[in-house]
């Protein structure tokens, strides 16, 4: 009996070492790991250091470019209240000469007898002058005025 109690102590002695062994291999493979994983959180800080720099250097540029663009639109207001006015002032002309066409549409009305009566005096009168006119042409003082042909060929001049 006490040959198997040698026995089962070796077997757990020889099982402790093997277990001691596996147990080094496998911290031995952590230490790697962590190893490995501690450089790549090196490389991550300095690339995350540069993407931190670009990114305060792009928010400068986004502040000055907000900044730019608030004063633009400052000055483009000002434009757009003057354009506003002008286009004020252009309906208050439109509905002004709407107004006076509107007038003078109703006094025309109210006077088209007039009108037409002024019409048919001006046109006697126009028909009086004309015969006037061809009056006093054949009144002439017996010279005959000839007047030139606009198809006829002119002489060339002396010069």
């Amino acid at each position: 009996m006490q040959v198997l109690l040698y026995i089962a102590a070796i077997v757990a002695a020889v099982a402790f070492l093997i277990l001691c062994i596996s147990l080094a291999v496998t911290l031995s493979s952590l230490k790697k790991t962590l190893v490995s994983v501690s450089g790549t959180m090196d490389n991550l800080t300095n690339q995350l250091e540069g993407i931190t720099s670009e990114t305060t250097e792009l928010l400068h540029k986004t502040n000055a470019l907000a900044e730019d663009i608030q004063q633009k639109s400052e000055k483009l207001n000002t434009v757009v209240d003057a354009v506003k006015g002008v286009g004020d002032s252009v309906s208050n002309l439109n509905s002004s000469v709407h107004r006076i066409t509107n007038s003078i549409t109703v006094e025309a009305e109210k006077n088209s007898d007039k009108i037409a009566q002024a019409v048919q005096w001006s046109n006697i009168a126009f028909g009086i002058i004309g015969k006037v006119k061809e009056m006093k042409e054949e009144r002439s003082s017996g010279w005959t005025v000839y007047k030139a042909d606009p198809k006829q060929k002119r002489l060339p001049s002396p010069k």
